[in-house]
């Protein structure tokens, strides 16, 4: 029997017979082109369409939430400078500046924490007082993507893996981005600013430098504090770990830079206050407020210190 030619067909395969219709546009759509809706069936047009006036939830501090994308660059950021850094010792001297000239399998393992090469990436763009005071300002970016070692790389990426796409989620993409890098920086500022110069002052080359993304866990910490005590989740977990991390920070011998540490945490805090506490009418202002102000604190405070060294610098040579 021959089809009928005035049967309808699907608008987007005329080649198939239909009687069904959208329900929105009327058009003729095939089984291949039905999206089930509350009432009848949609074709795809007009599913587009309809997604596009559906408002996005949002979180209970107004962002609409985060795939974890940003959390995920940033550890492969950290991963990829590592290696990189790792390239670059042994191209200054082959295998020998990666593990120190000791190759045996029981030096590698010692050195894990804090390998030779470290000193040289490390010194090239980590906090070095005196090549910031020197105009070197991009060390205080730098040096938060640098690590000591694998142990230091992974346990840091680790806390961000966890803690990080959770603020990412809660805050939105750009608002976790400027709480991650604006801790960085304020522990980096820190740093920077109670540097002890000591009997070194006439050598600055002798003045000991630092890195690590400890800043930015930590202000991460802070703003998570906050953040959770708003939104009445408990908090214990939260507490434990990062008391644990503060007694770390402080014991004798363990060579850790307190400052990165205290630094990123107070900015962490800072910031949760008014990502978490900002009234709702003016949230976005206020919060835009904030973060601009604590840049540019931190920038008076780069400029401050960086004048007074050289003054010091200048009144001793």
């Amino acid at each position: 029997m021959d089809d009928n030619p005035n049967a309808p067909v699907c608008y987007r395969h005329p080649q198939k017979e239909t009687y069904v219709r959208c329900a929105r546009c009327d058009r003729p759509i095939c089984p291949d082109c039905m999206n089930q809706a509350s009432v009848g069936f949609q074709c795809p047009e007009c599913v587009r369409e309809g997604q596009k006036s559906v408002r996005r939830p949002r979180t209970a501090l107004g962002a609409v939430g985060g795939s974890g994308m940003v959390t995920k660059t940033l550890v492969g950021i950290n991963v990829a400078v590592f290696l990189l850094g790792l390239v670059w010792a042994a191209s200054l001297g082959g295998v020998g500046n990666v593990l120190g000239g000791d190759t045996t399998p029981l030096h590698y393992l010692g050195s894990l924490w804090a390998p030779p090469y470290s000193d040289i990436v490390v010194e090239g763009l980590g906090i070095k007082v005196s090549g910031v005071a020197g105009g070197a300002y991009y060390r205080l970016l730098t040096s938060m993507f640098l690590h000591y070692g694998v142990i230091h790389l992974l346990f840091n990426m680790y806390v961000l893996w966890v803690i990080g796409q959770y603020l990412e989620r809660e805050l939105g993409p750009l608002r976790y981005l400027g709480l991650y890098l604006l801790s960085g920086l304020g522990g980096n500022v820190l740093t920077y600013l109670l540097a002890d110069t000591g009997a070194s002052i006439t050598n600055a080359n002798s003045w000991a430098w630092t890195a690590g993304a400890s800043g930015c866990i930590f202000g991460l910490f802070g703003a998570m504090v906050l953040i959770n005590r708003k939104l009445g989740r408990d908090m214990s977990g939260v507490y434990v770990i990062l008391g644990l991390n503060l007694v770390i920070t402080f014991l004798p011998g363990t060579n850790i830079s307190w400052t990165g540490h205290i630094g990123g945490l107070l900015t962490g805090l800072a910031l949760g206050a008014a990502l978490a506490y900002a009234p709702r009418a003016n949230r976005a202002m206020i919060q835009t407020v904030a973060f601009v102000g604590v840049l540019v604190v931190f920038v008076g405070l780069i400029a401050w210190r960086t004048s007074t060294l050289n003054t010091l610098l200048s009144s001793i040579t």
